[in-house]
C-alpha cells in the first residue's frame, strides 16, 4: 500500500471521517485514486457520442462503459453495436451495458446519471448541454462534454455556473475542443506566447465546408419534435447554426491564442443556396464576422456550408509583428497506432481523474467560445453590433417549454436583418 493510500485510509477512519462522508461519495471520485476501475455512462448516442465512447475506452485501462441513454431506441442500439464491434478501436470487451441500463426517452440522461457511473459523456445535440451539465455536476460525476455549451445566452450562462460548481467540487471536466489536446497546437501556442511571432496583430478563422443534412425526408409517423431531433442540425434551437456548432473549433483556437474572448462583433450572413424546405430548417449557410478583442486586435471569421464542388478551407491563421502561424505549425504531433487528439483528450481526462496528470476543468474556455459564436450569429441575424455585455445580459432562451415525441413545434422563419430583434 502506498503512503498516499495509507494517509487517505487514516483520514477516513479518524476524527474527520464524519465530515468527509458528506463530500466523498465513493473512493473512485477522489482525485488520485489511481487503481480505480472507472465506469462510464453515455448520454447521446449519435455519431459523436459513439466515437467518444470508443475513444475513451481505447485510450485508458480500467475503464468500462456501463450505461447508455438517448431519446431514440434505434439510435442507442445502433451505437451500442458500433462500440462493441468497431474494428479500429477494438474495445468490445470493455462494454458492460446490460439490458437494465439501456435508457430511452427525454429523461434518459437522468437515469444514466443515477446509475453506478464515475464519468458521463454528454454528446447530445448542443441545445441540451446546459441542462445536462447542471445535472451531471449535481450528481457529482466527472464529465466529458462535447462542444458547444448551448445555443442561446441564457443556456450558456447556466453552463458557466455549472462549470464553476464543478471546479469547486474538483470534478474533472473535459470538453470536446480536441485541438486543445493536440500536441502540435499545444506546442505552437506555447511558442507564440513565448514571442515566436511577436505581438499578435490579427487572427483569421475559417470553416468553409459542405452542408450537414442528417435526414433527407420526414417520416409521416414523426411528430414535430421527433422530426426536429432527427434532423437537428437544421434547427437553430437545438443546433445553434453552423457558426456555433461547427465553426466554434476555429474561433476557439483564436480565443486560445489571444487568452480571452472578444468584446464585440459585427457580422453578416444569410442563406445563399439552402432552399426554403422543411429539411433545411431555419439556419444560415454562410456567416462572416469581424470580432474585436479587448486590446483592439481583430479576428476575421468566415464559415459557410455550400454544396460539394465549391472551395473548401478549414484553418486558422495567427498574424504577429514578427511572423505568422497556422496554429499548429510550430509543434510536433504525437505518433501511435491510432493516435489522434480525439483519443488524447480522453487520456488526459482520465489522468486528471486519477491524479496522474494536472487537474483539468476547461469548461469556462468552452463556454466563452460558445458565447463568442452565438454573439456572431445574433449580429448576423439582427444586423446589429453585438457586445459581450449584451450577451451576458440577454434574455434569449430558445429552449422548448415542453418535450414529447409528438409535441407541436413550429419553425421560426429564416432571420432577416432589420426585422429580427435581439433580446
Amino acid at each position: 500500500m502506498s503512503s498516499t493510500q495509507q494517509s487517505r485510509r487514516s483520514f477516513l477512519s479518524g476524527p474527520a471521517a464524519g465530515a468527509a462522508a458528506f463530500t466523498i461519495i465513493r473512493p473512485e471520485l477522489v482525485r488520485g485514486w489511481a487503481g480505480a476501475r472507472l465506469k462510464v455512462g453515455l448520454v447521446g448516442c449519435g455519431g459523436r457520442g459513439t466515437q467518444a465512447a470508443q475513444q475513451l475506452l481505447f485510450g485508458s485501462e480500467n475503464v468500462e462503459l456501463v450505461a447508455m441513454g438517448d431519446v431514440f431506441e434505434d439510435r442507442l442500439e445502433k451505437s451500442l453495436k458500433e462500440v462493441k464491434n468497431n474494428q479500429t478501436y477494438k474495445v468490445g470487451d470493455k462494454v458492460k451495458v446490460d439490458a437494465e441500463h439501456h435508457f430511452v426517452g427525454f429523461d434518459a440522461f437522468k437515469k444514466v446519471l443515477a446509475s453506478d457511473i464515475d464519468i458521463v459523456i454528454l454528446a447530445t445535440p448542443p441545445g441540451y448541454r446546459p441542462e445536462h451539465l447542471e445535472a451531471a455536476v449535481a450528481a457529482k460525476k466527472h464529465i466529458f462534454a462535447e462542444k458547444p455549451f448551448g445555443t442561446d445566452p441564457v443556456g450558456v450562462r447556466r453552463a458557466m455556473a455549472a462549470v464553476q460548481k464543478a471546479k469547486e467540487l474538483k470534478l474533472t471536466l473535459m470538453t470536446g475542443a480536441q485541438r486543445r489536446n493536440d500536441t502540435a497546437y499545444v506546442q505552437t501556442v506555447e511558442k507564440v506566447r513565448g514571442g515566436a511571432i511577436g505581438d499578435i496583430t490579427a487572427c483569421y478563422a475559417y470553416w468553409i465546408g459542405t452542408p450537414v443534412i442528417q435526414q433527407k425526408a420526414r417520416d409521416a409517423k414523426w411528430g414535430d419534435m421527433t422530426w426536429q431531433h432527427r434532423a437537428w442540425y437544421s434547427f437553430v434551437w437545438i443546433c445553434g447554426d453552423q457558426v456555433v456548432e461547427q465553426h466554434l473549433h476555429n474561433i476557439d483556437v483564436c480565443n486560445w491564442f489571444m487568452g480571452t474572448h472578444p468584446v464585440e462583433v459585427v457580422a453578416s450572413g444569410g442563406a445563399a443556396w439552402r432552399p426554403k424546405e422543411e429539411i433545411y430548417g431555419n439556419i444560415y449557410d454562410h456567416i462572416s464576422a469581424d470580432f474585436v478583442y479587448p486590446n483592439g486586435v481583430h479576428m476575421s471569421s468566415y464559415c459557410r456550408q455550400y454544396p460539394k464542388g465549391c472551395h473548401q478551407n478549414i484553418s486558422e491563421l495567427i498574424v504577429g509583428t514578427k511572423g505568422k502561424s497556422k496554429g499548429n505549425d510550430m509543434g510536433k504531433r504525437e505518433r501511435g497506432e491510432i493516435w489522434n487528439p480525439y483519443v488524447q483528450e480522453h487520456i488526459n481526462m482520465v489522468k486528471s481523474i486519477r491524479g496522474d496528470g494536472p487537474y483539468i476543468n476547461d469548461g469556462m474556455a468552452m463556454a466563452e467560445s460558445t458565447m463568442t459564436c452565438i454573439m456572431a450569429r445574433e449580429s448576423a441575424y439582427s444586423g446589429m453590433k453585438i457586445t459581450w455585455d449584451m450577451m451576458m445580459n440577454s434574455k434569449l432562451d430558445l429552449q422548448p417549454k415542453a418535450f414529447g415525441y409528438d409535441e407541436k413545434m413550429g419553425v421560426p422563419p429564416l432571420p432577416v436583418p432589420g426585422e429580427y430583434k435581439f433580446i
